[in-house]
């Protein structure tokens, strides 16, 4: 079975909360930021939640697009490239100060790694570890509540 939308938003929302927010916890000492460690931290949460809120529009969007393929779904990796539009929309959204709680952008190399990294966890462990605790989320289309 192909997740739904719902199930891809609701996947999409518990994997960014919960891989993201621990692959983010252990990067920020080590991301190429300026500050005290606590205003560092605050940055790449907000900008973790920006890819969260902003995920649930491309969702839509995806969802729209796939509507045009014959199986209804993407390949393995479309889903893996997608950080590509995804994150060079909040680059800009992040250079035009739009996000909410950020003034101002982080250094390109930190966001890129930032970005970039969690994304390739999140979409590991979305094709991989998941499936065997939730056993049934593939039939009950990708979601969890």
């Amino acid at each position: 079975m192909v997740p739904i939308l719902f199930g891809r938003i609701q996947t999409r929302i518990v994997l960014l909360a919960v891989v993201g927010s621990a692959v983010t916890a252990l990067l920020v000492p080590v991301l190429p930021l300026a500050g005290p460690l606590a205003e560092r931290y605050r940055g790449a949460f907000l900008v973790l939640a920006a890819v969260g809120v902003l995920g649930i529009g491309w969702e839509g969007l995806y969802h729209l697009l796939m509507q045009f393929r014959w199986e209804k779904d993407w390949p393995t990796l479309f889903g893996l490239l997608t950080v590509v539009p995804e994150a060079a929309l909040l680059w800009v959204l992040l250079d035009r100060d739009v996000v909410p709680g950020l003034a101002g952008r982080p250094p390109l190399a930190a966001y890129l790694l930032h970005v970039g990294l969690v994304w390739l966890a999140v979409w590991l462990v979305a094709n991989g570890p998941m499936r065997v605790p939730l056993l049934r989320w593939r039939f009950r289309g990708g979601r969890l509540i």
